[in-house]
């Protein structure tokens, strides 16, 4: 094995679940360490879904105003040093290897005098925060792993908070209600901070308003403050006007689908206003704003990997997120047939999910991904079976005969006329990442 190699397996041995939520042990390796995420200014988010498509179009703009980013984001789809990237690339295998031999021995001195071990996500985020002080950056944008308040990254203490849309996902740990994960969501809001908010539910806007207000927190709501003024479908993407802090930002090329897309743009777009001290009176020039939004990609977010027929990978793993790839789909694909390739984790709503596919996809090929936390191939066959109709459901026992599967049956029930046919992987990070596995090049 490499060095690499043996570098992932220890983080894998580490495990991804977390019983108990205290911070302390990340608090203590942050001190160990000297605070490296003390070093440099941060922007934190989280939300339910389009914390990582926002927080690389934060990326992409500060960086087109010249300044040097640090980005953590989570899960990756190919390798974990996706998780950690510089200037918008991800840290190198050298690089990877260079700062956990350096964070792994105070680790274990941590370890050794406590019941639960420092997690995968604890370790990664250490070494994040650990690699960005040492470039060094000149921001760091950072997404939460889950939640916010008992979340490892929250030791960040961020000056600019960004709430995307609050939905129910995480329930076993963060709580039943909408209302509870938004309590747990507004943790990351801390003293003195700017905060960015999406449109809100009432039940998810109270607590950030509370908390807001019992840190002395400034809070900017999208509806308000800033907004989207007007989107247009564009040849790979869309023409947006936003609103943002600072005045009308108009003629902006974003290369992703979906109105969600747009509303994380102006997310973005009041995050790096409010860092870089634009407002009612200042705004930024307009022309590094394009540049900025021009140059974001969002891998495995309606990310077209084939052509002939289309096939188009989504991370959609809840129905809130489900919506909107759905929505994004009806408006700008507008396709006559679609055959859907669906892997879930056990712990999803994959009946709320099936739902909304069930109307826009002729077919489903139901298969597993490579997570041992997939979803079992009976049950999620039972489920869409129930919502499609037996006749419409196909199974497939991994992921190259699923995507093989989907492939034959868009072309086989349109008489060899391709235009118009697609399959679609979605369900879960993790089905995007095997699939993108097989299918990019």
């Amino acid at each position: 094995m490499s060095e690499y190699d043996e570098v992932d397996a220890a983080l894998l041995k580490r495990g991804f679940t977390r019983m108990d939520f205290d911070l302390a042990k990340i608090r203590d390796l942050m001190d160990v360490l000297g605070s490296p995420q003390r070093a440099y200014p941060s922007i934190h988010l989280t939300g339910t879904n389009g914390k990582t498509s926002t927080a690389r179009m934060i990326d992409s703009l500060l960086r087109s105003h010249g300044l040097h980013t640090g980005r953590y984001t989570s899960p990756h789809l190919e390798t974990v040093r996706e998780r950690i990237s510089l200037d918008g690339e991800p840290i190198s295998e050298e690089e990877l290897v260079a700062t956990y031999q350096e964070i792994e021995p105070l680790a274990d001195l941590i370890d050794a005098r406590v019941s639960e071990p420092l997690t995968y996500f604890d370790m990664t985020t250490a070494m994040a925060y650990a690699k960005f002080a040492d470039a060094p950056v000149d921001v760091a944008v950072v997404e939460v792993g889950m939640g916010g308040e008992e979340d490892a990254t929250n030791v960040i203490e961020a000056g600019i908070c960004v709430i995307t849309p609050i939905g129910l996902d995480h329930t076993e740990w963060l709580g039943d209600t909408i209302e509870d994960i938004a309590w747990a969501k507004s943790g990351i809001i801390h003293r003195g901070a700017t905060v960015i908010s999406a449109l809100q539910t009432e039940d998810a806007m109270r607590p950030l308003l509370e908390r807001s207000v019992s840190v002395g927190a400034t809070l900017a709501r999208e509806g308000s403050e800033f907004g989207v003024v007007q989107r247009d479908i564009a040849v790979g993407g869309q023409m947006i006007t936003l609103q943002g802090l600072g005045g009308i930002y108009d003629e902006i090329f974003l290369p992703l689908h979906g109105a969600h897309q747009a509303q994380n743009a102006v997310l973005a777009l009041a995050a790096v206003e409010a860092f870089l001290g634009a407002g009612k009176d200042k705004q930024l020039e307009p022309e590094v704003v394009r540049d900025g939004f021009a140059r974001v990609d969002s891998p495995g977010r309606l990310e077209r990997v084939r052509s002939a027929p289309t096939i188009l990978l989504d991370g959609a793993h809840n129905p809130h997120g489900m919506a909107a790839t759905v929505a994004a789909l009806e408006e700008e694909f507008t396709f006559r047939h679609l055959v859907a390739v669906v892997a879930v984790l056990g712990d999803k709503d994959a009946s709320g999910l099936l739902d909304l596919l069930e109307p826009i996809a002729a077919r489903i090929v139901v298969t597993r991904n490579s997570s041992p936390r997939t979803m079992p191939l009976e049950e999620l066959t039972q489920i869409a079976t129930e919502i499609f109709g037996e006749d419409r459901v196909t199974v497939a026992e991994n992921m190259p005969d699923a995507i093989e599967e989907a492939v034959v049956l868009a072309e086989s029930d349109t008489d060899g006329e391709l235009s118009g046919v697609g399959v679609l992987v979605t369900g879960s990070i993790m089905t995007v990442a095997d699939a993108r596995k097989l299918l990019k090049r």
